[in-house]
């Protein structure tokens, strides 16, 4: 056809157009200045890097900086040491934070074997702070290392481990004990009260007025020692 030009990119092989070969385009990197604040829940560098250095076998792997110890007590310049013997006594009678154990009971004989010897120089309170886990097992134990950072005072130590091992539910029952208390039928005077006390001994925060005990223990006498009573007091026992 005359008259007609190609255009200057006619490739007159089809084949050898198809052949070519774009050139890849490569966007640029783009890299955080350090004044730059790192978007939140993105990895750290140092974390990244240590991430890096760890095996998953090692991620999920135990780790002794995940064991708990006690107290870290402030003593300034004074140090002592607890003697094994002392230890080996206070470990004798444990108490595990089974529902039938006595909280009561554990602390008074804590406190009879630290009472059997002072530190010069030494407070009561870090004697005691660092005497006491070895008086507990299990449970208990695991309890004391958890509050550690909130029981760094005696006083609030023994008053949340009685919170704790001497629930509520126990002193509701044992109060419920002392107000209904009944004189069986083989029980003398004495042995009735002796009875009686065994409770208020067990739940001694039981907040009942010591009238209103005694009055609730007379009028649950038997028939017959309520009149030995009355005679013995010369008339009416109340």
């Amino acid at each position: 056809m005359s008259g007609f030009q190609l255009p200057p990119n006619f490739v007159e092989d089809p084949e050898q157009l198809l052949r070519r070969t774009r050139r890849r385009q490569v966007s640029p990197q783009r890299f955080i200045p350090e004044t730059e604040p790192l978007m939140e829940g993105s990895p750290t560098p140092v974390v990244e890097a240590v991430m890096a250095q760890k095996t998953i076998a090692e991620f999920s792997s135990p780790s002794a900086d995940f064991v708990a110890t006690g107290l870290n007590l402030n003593l300034g310049d004074a140090t002592f040491e607890l003697k094994p013997a002392l230890i080996n006594i206070v470990q004798a009678n444990p108490l595990c934070g089974k529902p039938h154990e006595d909280a009561n009971d554990h602390l008074q004989h804590f406190l009879e074997v630290y009472n059997t010897f002072t530190v010069k120089n030494v407070t009561t309170d870090a004697i005691r702070l660092r005497l006491f886990p070895f008086s507990l097992l299990g449970k208990a134990k695991q309890w004391f290392y958890a509050k550690k950072s909130e029981v760094t005072i005696w006083d609030k130590c023994a008053n949340a481990f009685l919170k704790k091992f001497f629930p509520a539910g126990k002193t509701s029952a044992l109060r419920v004990k002392i107000s209904s208390f009944q004189q069986q039928s083989d029980e003398t005077i004495p042995e009735a009260w002796e009875h009686l006390n065994e409770y208020i001994r067990a739940c001694p925060h039981h907040g009942i007025d010591e009238w209103l005990i005694i009055q609730g223990f007379y009028h649950r006498l038997t028939g017959m020692a309520c009149s030995h009573l009355d005679a013995s007091a010369g008339g009416a026992f109340l």
